[in-house]
């Protein structure tokens, strides 16, 4: 059972990381913010901080559902499972994005001008 479930895991996050360099090649370029009928575009740090955000959302919402199925006030113990999950892979993307984002910025400093 567990077996199955560790596949299962490894097969949406496999699935869920091509989705995301699939997502990074699909990208329209946007308008510029001078051009009339522009969108409302925020920077990379704003979108970083949203997704902290939505991570830590996540994380207390699988909180939340655990405490409830601790507490006995919930019989779901697979979806609180499946949430926890969820928090964790979300949580490592997270944290996978942050390191290439350190990566990348160490890199601009080595080079030299």
């Amino acid at each position: 059972m567990s077996a199955n479930l560790a596949m299962m895991i490894h097969a949406d996050r496999s699935q869920l990381l091509g989705d995301m360099s699939a997502m990074g090649k699909d990208i329209a370029p946007r308008p510029a913010a001078h051009e009339p009928g522009a969108s409302q575009s925020h920077g990379f740090g704003q979108a970083m901080m949203d997704a902290v955000r939505d991570v830590d959302g996540q994380n207390r919402l699988a909180s939340e559902k655990m405490t409830e199925v601790d507490s006995g006030q919930s019989d779901d113990l697979v979806g609180a499972m499946l949430m926890s999950q969820e928090a964790n892979l979300s949580f490592s993307m997270l944290m996978q994005v942050r390191n290439k984002v350190v990566g990348a910025v160490d890199e601009l400093i080595k080079m030299q001008l």
